[in-house]
């Protein structure tokens, strides 16, 4: 029942008739604690659950047939609305434990929370038999509060039995003296198969070197100043065989293809060694994100950071930064290259690179790369690819979390220019693609690349794309129709562009995506047709998504998602609606009311490679 937030408590009730059940998903359901009550009280063989614990919880209101429900349950994912404690001190017999942590520092009337809150509720977590510790926090202080209580009762007594040890902090989080014991204590008395740790517990300790590992099969540093001599030395013990390990996350990792963090500089060239090192150690990889970096390959036959990936046959999903897939560095006997507003396109999108040779495209007058492109050998090599993203190392997305948009972008990496659309159309090889992000990719001129995965990738469901081509212009809206037409299993589009016009031509386009699900439209000061919205969502039956923030007035916003409310809901009960202007300073208001399910999955940009342990909940 995951995500079912239009469905009532009352209807909810009814899955206890199901007396059998052994797993219930009830996240993204309202319910109260006693209506949670009665119906975990009727599921006596419950080992597996997920609720919301939302403001008004009350664990007082649980009755004894429920908490006997709770202490036979292993498996717990509980997401937090509010400080407390939930359902946790009630499973004694824990040996998973997921908690999403989504609390906001204030409340709507603008009351500051505190986890002083919980003082009074149970706070005896039972951990004994905890083997999978996952917490992953929301930006906000209070989240850090919160968490630090259930830590509290891991440092005391480190679980035997334990095997993943995840934390997932936005930000800095900074180490306590509970959690240096509770490291300590892991140190010493357990092997981890899966680990992720704040940044700020991982900077410059020498924690990673004793840590026991058994067969780890996750490993997320993400944003830590970890160098490729320690990843090698500490994480896999200087190239010894890792084929356990099925998923690496090195997102924001900037030093770690060098070997010393101190003296490299962000733009300068990748040590290819320790890449090498780490694809033969890790020969089984599945999930791997090297994004939020500048990875620069040096010149040298084989060398090519493309080139060594090549080499992992099992990759499922890719995340690289856009400057890492470019040929190579431009050289000083070289003329410079264009830069993207003056590139002249050639045939079919196709532009020209100063002293770079041409050769014939054997794909006999389609577009696409040249053979000779590493990235387009990269995708020969893995091509039951599912899920690949390109995302500029100086992408922000313009829509951030709990906080007002953000009105100025980081300029792309000058090695970003090398990449535009014949580097796009090589995707097109990748015929069991699911899930595509294409963001800040400077030198999209037309845009060519993209019919050619439309076209090619006929499993697509899931497309993000953001800053295409110049800022000032949207360049690749007439390819982008051309594209849609073909996407005929497209469940989620996702688009953030400067200046994007939301006309009646693009929203025809669109709603060829006959599965179409979920829209989510970014656009600083972009415009929308509101009788083409309205066209739109009366084609496209499935489409229970429009969230719009773009530089309308806010009366425009409101009249239209009032239309589209009124027209609609009726007939489609999951309807979420949001149209407001980016700019406005009410939209983070506006934005803690969408259900977590959309906020999580689309309307917030992020990476989503190895952002968790895979089959981390069932």
């Amino acid at each position: 029942m995951a995500g079912c937030y239009w469905l009532s408590g009352a209807t909810i009730e009814h899955v206890a008739r199901c007396r059998s059940l052994v797993k219930v998903n009830l996240s993204g359901c309202h319910l109260t604690s006693l209506r949670l009550s009665k119906m975990l009280s009727a599921l006596q063989h419950l080992r597996s659950l997920a609720i919301d614990v939302s403001p008004g919880f009350d664990a007082g209101q649980l009755s004894g047939e429920c908490k006997a429900t709770l202490s036979r349950v292993r498996e717990l994912k509980q997401t937090l609305y509010t400080p407390s404690y939930g359902v946790v001190p009630c499973c004694t017999s824990l040996e998973k434990l997921l908690l999403y942590f989504e609390i906001l520092d204030r409340t709507r009337e603008g009351a500051i929370l505190s986890g002083q809150l919980m003082v009074g509720q149970s706070n005896v977590p039972h951990y004994q038999n905890l083997r999978v510790f996952y917490a992953r926090l929301a930006p906000g202080y209070i989240n850090q509060e919160v968490v630090r209580l259930y830590l509290a009762v891991l440092s005391d007594r480190t679980p035997e039995n334990l095997h993943a040890f995840l934390i997932s902090v936005p930000g800095s989080f900074a180490e306590s003296g509970a959690t240096k014991n509770l490291l300590d204590s892991m140190a010493r008395n357990v092997a981890l198969d899966a680990l992720q740790l704040p940044r700020s517990w991982l900077n410059g300790s020498s924690l990673l070197q004793h840590m026991k590992f058994n067969d780890p099969f996750y490993f997320s540093f993400s944003r830590c100043t970890l160098s490729g001599g320690h990843l090698i030395q500490r994480v896999i013990n200087g190239g010894k065989e890792l084929r356990s390990l099925a998923s690496l996350n090195l997102s924001g990792c900037v030093h770690c293809l060098s070997p010393d963090s101190l003296l490299r500089k962000a733009e300068d060239d990748i040590d290819s060694g320790i890449l090498e090192t780490l694809v033969a150690s890790c020969r089984n990889l599945r999930h791997l994100n090297l994004s939020a970096a500048h990875h620069h390959s040096s010149e040298g036959p084989g060398r090519h950071l493309c080139q060594l990936l090549a080499r992992l046959r099992h990759l499922r999903s890719l995340s690289l930064p856009v400057c890492s897939v470019a040929d190579s560095a431009p050289r000083a006997d070289r003329a410079p290259a264009q830069p993207a507003m003056h590139a002249v396109p050639r045939g079919f999108g196709k532009k020209v690179r100063i002293g770079v040779q041409s050769c014939p495209n054997p794909f006999s007058g389609q577009a696409g790369p040249q053979p000779s492109s590493v990235f387009w050998s990269l995708l020969k090599s893995v091509p039951f690819l599912e899920r690949l993203e390109l995302i500029g190392s100086n992408f922000s997305s313009a829509m951030p979390r709990n906080e007002p948009a953000i009105r100025n972008s980081l300029p792309p990496c000058g090695r970003a220019q090398n990449v535009g659309d014949s580097e796009v159309a090589a995707i097109g090889q990748l015929a069991f693609l699911r899930h595509l992000t294409l963001a800040q990719l400077p030198s999209i001129l037309t845009g060519s690349g993209l019919v050619s995965i439309g076209l090619q990738c006929q499993q697509l469901q899931s497309l993000s794309l953001a800053n295409l081509g110049m800022m000032g212009k949207v360049v690749y809206m007439s390819a982008l129709s051309d594209m849609l037409k073909h996407c005929k299993r497209l469940k989620d589009l996702r688009l953030e562009q400067p200046y994007f016009s939301a006309n009646a031509q693009f929203f025809q386009a669109l709603s060829q995506c006959s599965a179409l699900q979920r829209l989510c439209l970014v656009s600083r000061s972009g415009t929308l047709q509101p009788e083409a919205v309205l066209a739109f969502m009366a084609r496209c039956l499935h489409v229970v998504v429009c969230h719009m923030f773009t530089g309308e007035s806010l009366a425009t916003c409101k009249n239209l998602q009032q239309s589209l409310l009124r027209s609609f809901q009726a007939e489609r009960p999951a309807l979420n609606v949001v149209i407001f202007p980016l700019l406005h300073e009410g939209l983070t208001n506006v934005i803690r009311d969408v259900p977590m399910v959309h906020l999580d999955e689309i309307t917030l940009f992020k990476s989503r490679v190895a952002e968790e342990p895979p089959n981390l909940w069932w």
